[in-house]
């Protein structure tokens, strides 16, 4: 391991370089505009794959972006098998005048490196990459078994990940699976993330009259579909900020005291929380902290609503039909699809007579609740400590990996969120950016847990 170690220092620049050349292909997975794109940015991290020593270096061809698939299985049956998880693909860069360098162009800061994807995910991921190349090319092998799988449709729902899992289990099978696509708490603070919640995301169209009505003619005499739809929107929490719909809260498991004293360790300062934001009060579900309101109790959000005329100037208009995005934040032990059915009933049993509803699943991911004695996490933990120099914190994530559920539901396998970017990593949103001390940092990391997994 001694040597891995050493192997990183004297290879930074050239781990650098490569990464910026990584970044540097704009691999967005949403936008057809840039397939060709992706699919050169699979075909990129297959060659760095093989090149860090990795075998069996595949593409799993999928309808929409290639899975990378690559392993190196020579430890032994008596050593474990690690599976290691990323994503190649990356959010789309809007808005673009509110960058300060242009995003596929990576620039250096100080000690950090702006552009899309550095911290979600392609930084991230390309840490493991470096580890093992690091411990192939001292030692000619590795303490336990390796597999990668790295998807490129993280960012536009990872629609044919699951097919992918189940059709190949047996070829992902494994002991333990390690994700890095969290981040730490702060700066300079190591942090383990044990819980994801969950997501049920769709939309709902309220349609009115068969055509657009002048406002005037037609106005207090039919049902704008707007005006419905805002009503209906208001409805789905109460003035203490519950959600409404019925039987959401069945099965949701409360927070423990031991997850109380973890949270009550966090150097969490409401007011700098607020002065970030930019704003002069928090609000949300009465008789729960802020931080159990965003990572351990369900949420409802109004992603976006449209209809109507919203060009500029005037229309007196009265739409024919106006729609909503939503989405619902679930927390472990509910159920994506469980909670789209209560949701799309809800919506229909508070729509009146005068509009039709129409609604749709767009897409989920399932909560997760990693246990916090397992194994992996310990080592997680054993980790990243002698790395940073720092014993983590642990933490749990308001937002969504949804291939962790299917780890343990599929492959059975325990999984260590390794996360190592920061909160103030800008991902979804312009300058995003990466910490090189947790990009150099991180590759040590890996290197020591799959030293200590082995053991």
């Amino acid at each position: 391991m001694k040597n891995a170690l050493q192997f990183v220092d004297t290879n930074k620049q050239r781990f650098l370089d490569e990464l910026i050349d990584f970044l540097k292909i704009p691999s967005i997975s949403n936008s057809p505009k840039y397939a060709d794109d992706t699919k050169r940015c699979a075909a990129w991290a297959m060659n760095n794959l093989k090149a860090a020593g990795l075998e069996n270096v595949e593409l799993i061809e999928t309808e929409g972006y290639p899975v990378i698939y690559a392993d190196w299985m020579n430890a032994g049956a008596d050593k474990p098998t690690v599976l290691i998880y990323g994503h190649y693909d990356v959010q789309p860069v809007d808005p673009i005048e509110k960058w300060d360098n242009p995003p596929f162009e990576p620039v250096i800061k100080g000690n950090t490196i702006f552009g899309r994807g550095t911290a979600d995910d392609k930084g991230q991921v390309f840490v493991h990459f470096k580890a093992i190349e690091a411990m192939l090319k001292t030692n000619g092998k590795l303490p336990c078994n390796v597999k990668f799988m790295v998807e490129g449709e993280e960012e536009c729902g990872s629609n044919h990940l699951e097919e992918v899992i189940r059709t190949c289990s047996e070829k992902l099978k494994c002991d333990y699976a390690i994700v890095s696509d969290t981040e730490w708490f702060a700066a300079g603070l190591p942090t383990i993330c044990y819980a994801l919640r969950g997501l049920s995301f769709g939309e709902v169209t309220v349609t009115g009259p068969n055509r657009d009505l002048h406002s005037g003619t037609f106005g207090g005499a039919v049902d704008n579909p707007i005006n419905v739809l805002c009503r209906m929107m208001a409805k789905l929490t109460d003035e203490n900020g519950k959600i409404l719909i019925p039987g959401l809260y069945d099965n949701v498991l409360p927070v423990s005291e031991k997850e109380h004293k973890l949270f009550s360790e966090l150097p969490y300062n409401e007011e700098k929380y607020m002065e970030d934001l930019g704003v002069e009060a928090l609000n949300g579900e009465k008789g729960y902290t802020t931080l159990e309101r965003a990572w351990a109790r369900p949420s409802i959000d109004i992603n976006g609503i449209y209809g109507g005329y919203t060009g500029e100037g005037a229309k007196t208009v009265i739409t024919t039909s106006a729609t909503a995005k939503i989405s619902l934040r679930l927390v472990a032990n509910q159920n994506s699809m469980e909670v789209s059915k209560k949701l799309e009933a809800y919506l229909r049993s508070i729509a009146p007579k005068s509009v039709k509803v129409d609604y749709k699943y767009l897409h989920g991911a399932e909560p997760v609740l990693v246990e916090l004695d397992s194994k992996p996490v310990k080592t997680c933990e054993k980790a990243l400590e002698q790395a940073f120099g720092k014993k983590p914190v642990y933490m749990r994530e308001g937002g969504s990996i949804g291939i962790v559920e299917l780890f343990g539901s599929v492959l059975k396998a325990p999984t260590v969120l390794m996360g190592l970017g920061l909160p103030t990593d800008n991902i979804h949103s312009p300058n995003e950016n990466y910490s090189l001390d947790n990009f150099f940092g991180g590759i040590k990391a890996s290197i020591i847990f799959l030293e200590e997994i082995a053991k």
